[in-house]
C-alpha cells in the first residue's frame, strides 16, 4: 500500500468537571499490523469547548484545561517522558479581582506538525484525555490530519525505538 492523500479524523472528549476524562479513538480501519498498515498523524488542530465557549474565572483565579493524545489509555496526564504521548497542550485562563478575564493563551506541549515526518501510529486506538482544575470547558474536540501508509522495515524500526 503507498501512502494515501491526507484525511481528517475528528474526537470530542467531555471535560469531567474538575477530574480526568478520556475517550477512545479507533483506528481499526485504518491500522492493521497484520496486514503492515499503519496511520501517520501530520497536524492536530484543538478546539477548546464549544465555539462561543469562553472561560469565566472567579475573582483571582487562575487555571487551565489540558488535554493529551496517546497511544495507551491513561488515569491521569501525562508528561512528555511517557512514551505513549503522540500530543499535548493547554488552554491557560486567568481573573482579575473583579473576575475579568486578563489571560487567555494556548500552548501546544508536543504535537506532530513539530516533527519532520508527523508521527507514525502502530496502535488500533488511540486516547484523548482532558483534565481542568475548575470546571470552565464543557469538551476539548480535535481535528487529526492523517495518512495511511505501508508499515515498511524503517518504518517499523521507527514505531519500535519511539513507542512502547
Amino acid at each position: 500500500m503507498a501512502k494515501s492523500d491526507s484525511f481528517f479524523i475528528r474526537a470530542s472528549a467531555p471535560t469531567n468537571g474538575t477530574t480526568f476524562n478520556q475517550v477512545a479513538i479507533d483506528l481499526g480501519a485504518y491500522v492493521d499490523a497484520l496486514g503492515k498498515s499503519v496511520l501517520r498523524i501530520h497536524n492536530i488542530a484543538v478546539q477548546w469547548g464549544s465555539p462561543q465557549d469562553v472561560p469565566a474565572p472567579t475573582a483571582n483565579e487562575k487555571g487551565a484545561v489540558v488535554y493529551q493524545l496517546t497511544t495507551q489509555s491513561q488515569g491521569s496526564s501525562v508528561t512528555m517522558v511517557d512514551k505513549s504521548l503522540i500530543a499535548s497542550g493547554q488552554l491557560t485562563y486567568a481573573g482579575d479581582a473583579t473576575a475579568n478575564l486578563v489571560l487567555l493563551e494556548e500552548t501546544q506541549d508536543i504535537a506532530p506538525q513539530m516533527w519532520k515526518n508527523g508521527y507514525l501510529v502502530g496502535v488500533e486506538q488511540i486516547y484523548l484525555g482532558v483534565d481542568q482544575g475548575a470546571d470552565r470547558i464543557d469538551e476539548v474536540n480535535i481535528v487529526l490530519e492523517c495518512t495511511v501508509e505501508t508499515l515498511n522495515a524503517s518504518a517499523a524500526m521507527a514505531l519500535a525505538l519511539s513507542q512502547q
